[in-house]
């Protein structure tokens, strides 16, 4: 049998961080992943998905991994039942998570906005190692070998 959970997605929020009475650290927190496939609108539809770390990693990510960042998630799928207090079951599915890698940049000190180089949801536009300066324009390639001073480095 196997149960094994992979997201790559952003942060939602901060990672809640807390402690069991045993002293183990745990971090709580939710990846949006986008489907692959668009809507009828020609949009995708997001999932949100819960997850928890436990121990080192969810120190990591308390010290490290903040809203709008783009991680990447392995671990394996638990559903938990429960009772609420109005007697009706419950029930929910998180990922129980094995690592968590950032995949982008984390985002500047002093960024008010929140979304800083991450990218985050309403972060600028153009991805991963991007700069907002502008670009210098290329020289145009050479039309032929001929055209190259020394087309074999030989001089």
């Amino acid at each position: 049998m196997l149960n094994r959970i992979v997201l790559i997605g952003r942060l939602t929020r901060d990672p809640e961080q807390s402690y069991a009475t045993s002293g183990v650290a745990i971090a709580k927190f939710t990846v949006a992943v986008d489907r692959p496939l668009r809507n009828e609108n020609g949009e995708r539809d997001t999932d949100f998905i819960d997850c928890v770390a436990f121990k080192q990693r969810a120190e990591f990510l308390h010290k490290y991994v903040h809203k709008g960042r783009l991680v990447a998630v392995e671990g394996r799928l638990q559903i938990r039942q429960w009772q609420a207090q109005d007697g009706s079951k419950r029930r929910s599915a998180e990922v129980l998570v094995d690592s968590v890698d950032p995949l982008d940049r984390p985002r500047e000190t002093g960024d008010e906005d929140g979304a800083g180089a991450a990218g985050g949801y309403g972060g600028p536009a153009g991805g991963f190692g991007q700069s907002s300066a502008p670009r210098q324009p290329m020289a145009p390639p050479p039309t032929s070998i001929g055209d190259h001073p020394d087309p074999f480095g030989d001089e």
